[in-house]
């Protein structure tokens, strides 16, 4: 039996509590489900007629201290990142603004057309939704969306479609999202720690938060047998949560080197002085890639070629080979950081500007 001590303190539930409430409750069953929930996996796809349909559902997370139109471009990226990963472009969007009573028609006119304008960018029709403001609703979470992408029935991918052998990718480094978030929300704590131009460099990493255009680059190599077999952003527990979902939901182990992977600059100025650990923080924006290995440098190569730093930083083994971490040269088992850090320095900041 389960109990309130099982629930995490803070984030989403951990993979035991989704095996024992969630999983085995999931309505009626249907032959044209494709994929459907699993831990560590953000999207479902179902067969309709000769389609293959993704379905990504998010809360809609606006943060007032990020500025409306950065807070406004988060939340479409956010969901739109989840849906890609299935190597379906995203098509259609349904979306719930439940706003604070707060919030003014000033700002949702500049949160909404802010919306638009990336839904438009990225192909995305919003085709239906509900918004009205209510008491008790309250920044961050201001509602949830279903992202919709549509494509072939042999264009989507998966873990299952993931083999020993296949090399990860993984595209940006540690701690996008950590980084990126901490800068808009804090500017004035880190110009006074870091300097001014420091400050305005890793401003610049908040619109980083999105694996959109990592995504749709590396399946345009190819899919399943011909390059990508799978694709999952690092969000919540960053590197080390994502590297271990990925293997779980294969059925894999999973051997990567850590000097191998990319770090974008200023990430560990900024995770020292949280006192976080920046491969298990927060890490929209940072694209984990299964890819069979032919194709694996071509696929890295096309990232480069559009500015999206990236590497090859270990493969798939069988199940047998365990989940481990090479770190200078020395083997240990790579483990899920199950509690996210970030969010405990962010709240801490919070409280320590707010009496400044």
């Amino acid at each position: 039996m389960s109990s309130q001590s099982d629930m995490p303190e803070i984030g989403k539930i951990s993979p035991a509590i989704f095996s024992e409430l969630i999983f085995p409750r999931l309505g009626a069953k249907s032959d044209d489900v494709l994929i459907g929930p699993q831990h560590g996996v953000d999207v479902g796809i179902a067969r309709i007629g000769d389609k293959a349909v993704s379905f990504t559902t998010d809360p809609i997370f606006i943060v007032p201290e990020y500025g409306w139109e950065k807070a406004a471009w988060f939340a479409i990226h956010i969901i739109a990142s989840d849906s890609v990963t299935s190597g379906l472009h995203p098509k259609f969007l349904s979306i719930d603004l439940n706003l604070p009573m707060s919030m003014t028609k000033q700002q949702l006119d500049l949160v909404w057309k802010t919306m638009h304008r990336e839904c438009e960018k990225l192909g995305i029709n919003v085709i239906t939704g509900h918004t009205a403001r209510y008491e008790g609703c309250n920044y961050p979470m201001v509602g949830g969306a279903t992202m919709i992408g549509v494509g072939g029935l042999d264009e989507y991918v998966s873990p299952r479609f993931a083999k020993a052998g296949d090399k990860i990718i993984i595209t940006k480094g540690p701690a996008i999202e950590a980084t990126g978030i901490f800068a808009a929300a804090f500017p004035q704590l880190i110009e006074k720690k870091f300097g001014k131009k420091f400050a305005e460099k890793v401003q610049k990493i908040f619109y980083q938060m999105s694996v959109v255009e990592d995504a749709l680059t590396a399946i345009s190599i190819g899919v399943r047998d011909n390059g990508v077999s799978s694709m999952h952003d690092a969000t919540e527990c960053g590197i080390w949560g994502g590297l271990y979902e990925v293997a779980r939901a294969a059925g894999l182990g999973v051997r990567i080197e850590k000097e191998k992977i990319v770090v974008q600059e200023g990430v560990r100025e900024i995770c020292d002085w949280l006192k976080i650990d920046p491969y298990a923080s927060i890490s929209e924006g940072t694209l984990i890639i299964s890819c069979r290995p032919h194709k694996a440098q071509q696929v890295v190569g096309s990232l480069l070629a559009k500015g999206i730093n990236a590497s090859i930083v270990g493969e798939l083994t069988v199940a047998e080979g365990g989940m481990v971490l090479v770190e200078n040269g020395t083997e240990k088992e790579l483990l899920h950081p199950i509690v996210d850090p970030f969010w405990r320095a962010f709240y801490d900041a919070t409280a320590h500007q707010s009496i400044q």
